[in-house]
């Protein structure tokens, strides 16, 4: 496990691009955020990989994590996974992908096709960890019978809006990490009454309550932002502690709302 300042706080990618990109992905590790979050998806493992060699820390200190996804493939082979993940390496400019997930399966024949080939890549080297994005609790279950040993970490989209009770239940069942993207629901937490009260409580905005509401949950969120004083300000949430009444009060907002919801995708 890693320490909890590496850990608690991760710095979502989705759609840092070109040189403002890798500007705002330099003042993020700058400002302490060690935890990189990134995928084949995104288009921007290049860039990651330049603010990595730009930053002034070292790669030993960070945690790079990326996806890969079967369906990014017009036919996909267990020999695309394999060429896809030395890619990304190379990519991102490092020997070892720290966590590697399988990113927005295609039903049960698609994880049954990946997870045992990104098994194989953990025991040979490049891969350190396995992770899963965007599985359901039945997705899960496959997933204990394909592994040698359960996930590292989840990833989905979760947010005051979208609790994700079940899912998280199924990650604590397996003692992995829940990792959530979209963990303001993007810019939506800024509407809710209740958190504009809690943010005024504490003299924080909205981000940071919501940033700290996840944590109170075990929940690692991996907030993104283009704006320096956003990125270095989010990570407020890491010494923020919420009151058991606060985080009540945003656990009773009945409002549903799922940011990320492709037409193929089944939830249940």
């Amino acid at each position: 496990m890693l320490d909890e300042d590496a850990y608690g706080l991760g710095f979502g990618t989705y759609s840092l691009t070109d040189e403002d990109g890798i500007d705002a992905l330099v003042t993020a590790i700058e400002a302490g955020y060690r935890h990189l979050d990134t995928a084949r998806l995104y288009g921007n493992e290049e860039e990651v990989g330049e603010a990595i060699d730009r930053a002034d820390v070292d790669r030993d200190e960070l945690f790079v994590a990326t996806k890969i996804a079967h369906f990014e493939e017009p036919e996909p082979t267990p020999t695309y996974v394999r060429e896809g993940v030395a890619e990304s390496c190379d990519r991102l400019g490092i020997d070892t992908i720290d966590l590697l997930y399988h990113h927005w399966p295609g039903g049960s024949e698609d994880i049954e096709a990946v997870l045992p080939v990104l098994d194989d890549l953990r025991a040979s080297g490049p891969v350190e960890r396995l992770g899963v994005s965007n599985y359901t609790p039945a997705d899960l279950e496959l997933a204990d019978d394909l592994l040698d040993a359960p996930p590292y970490a989840v990833q989905a989209e979760m947010h005051p809006f979208l609790p994700q009770e079940e899912l998280r239940g199924a990650v604590r069942d397996r003692d992995a990490y829940f990792v959530a993207y979209s963990p303001i629901a993007q810019g939506e937490v800024f509407d809710s009454p209740v958190i504009a009260e809690i943010a005024e409580k504490h003299g924080v905005n909205e981000a940071i309550v919501t940033l700290a509401w996840h944590r109170s949950k075990d929940v690692v969120p991996i907030p993104r932002s283009k704006t320096p004083a956003h990125i270095r300000s989010n990570r407020d949430a890491l010494t923020l502690e919420l009151d058991a009444e606060d985080v009540e009060r945003i656990d009773a907002i009945d409002r549903r709302l799922r940011c990320e919801d492709p037409d193929w995708m089944e939830w249940s």
